[in-house]
């Protein structure tokens, strides 16, 4: 199985069990087996933007698969992989590094990455001894430019509210086991400032180019509920 299969039925496994109330670790055939038996159930305003699609697709006003592509370059194009430009450049270039954690809203413009969602941008590093992770309490505060769409676990009430309180189990129930002797420190997000995980760099790839760094760097490991790790090589 493809480690980002095995992520995404993760973190689909953890939104399923915090609906229900329970959520905890199992292995990938109950994984595969919660996917037949469960369905998460949309939120309110989940089911009013389906309605409302479905309505406008009925009429004739909208073609599905215009929305589905405008999605799919948000969630999985335009924002993760600028976010991923920038953290690759700052593992190449110090002086950009330095830059982006000093202020990261001026070090984003530098690349071309900026408006709605973005327009204060904190940039916290992952180090040997130090974890990051994002949340927003309130909502779902997210920089948009450069990570695309939340997912539906990031909105969850489930990580909203436990991340701050046992970010280690929430880190460990998504995938992602943090050492006793790293310190984890969790970021709120909010309406005036929004924050970026630059994840650590994988060890052995020091002969990659920058471009083939960026095709490494993954959304969650931008919030921090994942590593970066060489192709063939599992996550941690």
């Amino acid at each position: 199985m493809d480690p980002s299969d095995s992520d995404s039925l993760d973190r689909r496994t953890f939104l399923q069990r915090a609906a229900a109330g329970a959520v905890a670790v199992t292995s990938s055939a109950e994984i595969h087996a919660q996917e037949h038996e469960h369905q998460l159930v949309p939120s309110d305003p989940a089911l009013r933007a389906k309605a409302l699609e479905s309505l406008l697709v009925d009429k004739g006003l909208v073609d599905p698969a215009a929305l589905d592509a405008l999605v799919d370059t948000f969630q999985n194009k335009v924002g993760p992989r600028n976010g991923a430009q920038v953290v690759a450049r700052a593992w190449v270039d110090p002086d950009y590094k330095r830059r982006l954690l000093e202020d990261g809203t001026a070090a984003m413009a530098e690349l071309g990455f900026s408006g709605n969602q973005g327009e204060k941008l904190t940039v916290v590093e992952n180090t040997r001894a130090i974890h990051n992770v994002i949340v927003c309490t309130l909502c779902s505060c997210y920089p948009w430019p450069l990570l695309g769409l939340p997912p539906a676990w990031y909105k969850s009430d489930a990580y909203r509210s436990r991340t701050v309180i046992d970010p280690r189990g929430v880190l460990r129930e998504l995938g992602l086991e943090v050492p006793e002797n790293v310190e984890v420190r969790v970021w709120d997000s909010n309406a005036a400032s929004r924050y970026l995980v630059l994840p650590e760099r994988p060890e052995g790839t020091e002969s990659l180019a920058e471009q083939d760094l960026a095709a490494l760097v993954t959304r969650d490991a931008m919030i921090g509920v994942a590593k970066v790790v060489q192709p063939g090589v599992a996550s941690p």
